[in-house]
């Protein structure tokens, strides 16, 4: 079985400016000095990409962003393109966020193509997937995680995983302060990776599930402890060094 190294990622979402850029990955660096074992991204607002890779440089923390287009050039106005991602050094990409499903009624089918251009592009896409409280309530979990995984598999095949994230986030556990209890997590990411696994076990055994969902600095060591919780996506709590610093080093120990 492969081993994975677990992924810690901030989401920073509409939040930031120049200075806080500066400042948060100044304190990023400080607070993880010699943290080992697991790796570390950020997301900040496409805006603050250039603040972000000057003041990381030379350090371990990889930069990503909270969306691209499918589009490589051309009229597309207001768009990102891969390209331009990449010649900010920017690694990791998130898509299928519910935020961007939701208010830009982004469909399965939609984000699927976006995971292909970035596979085309040699940039890792972090999916985001997820179900509502509703559907949580129907007992849709699997079903909603399945459907939008298979959007993927269907447009790509399954090898399109190898060397990708996938980050479970239950929308109802979204900037609520609800969080999926670890047992529940695990359940869903364990889901998952069958889900997969049915498909290529190689390409399950190194995916990395991500949880997100509210995690922070006092409920993340226990969420890591389960065997198929690689990381974790973070909101909020990424906006503050201290508290993101915690959350590494508790998937650092829990992983090693």
């Amino acid at each position: 079985m492969a081993v994975r190294k677990p992924l810690v990622m901030g989401n920073w979402k509409l939040n930031g400016s120049k200075a806080f850029t500066k400042e948060l990955i100044e304190g990023l660096k400080k607070e993880l000095q010699g943290v080992t074992g697991c790796g570390v991204a950020i997301a900040p607002p496409v805006m603050y990409l250039a603040e972000a890779e000057a003041a990381l440089a030379g350090s371990e923390i990889a930069l990503g962003s909270q969306n691209v287009d499918i589009n490589l050039q051309g009229a597309f106005t207001g768009d990102i393109s891969t390209a331009m991602l990449k010649d900010f050094g920017a690694k990791y990409i998130i898509i299928g966020h519910s935020e961007r499903r939701t208010y830009h009624k982004e469909s399965d089918e939609f984000i699927a193509k976006k995971f292909g251009v970035l596979k085309e592009a040699g940039l890792v896409p972090v999916l985001c997937i997820g179900e509502s409280e509703a559907e949580n309530e129907a007992g849709k979990t699997q079903e909603v995680c399945a459907r939008q995984i298979d959007a993927v598999i269907n447009a790509l095949g399954v090898e399109a995983f190898n060397g990708a994230v996938i980050a479970y986030e239950p929308i109802w556990a979204i900037g609520t302060g609800k969080s999926a209890t670890p047992a529940q997590a695990q359940a869903v990411h364990k889901f998952i990776r069958d889900h997969i696994a049915a498909k290529s076990q190689a390409v399950a055994d190194q995916v990395i599930i991500q949880y997100g969902g509210s995690v922070n600095d006092a409920n993340a060591a226990e969420l890591f402890t389960q065997p198929d919780i690689d990381g974790a996506l973070v909101g909020g709590a990424s906006l503050k060094a201290p508290a993101f610093a915690v959350i590494v080093k508790a998937a650092a120990v829990a992983k090693a």
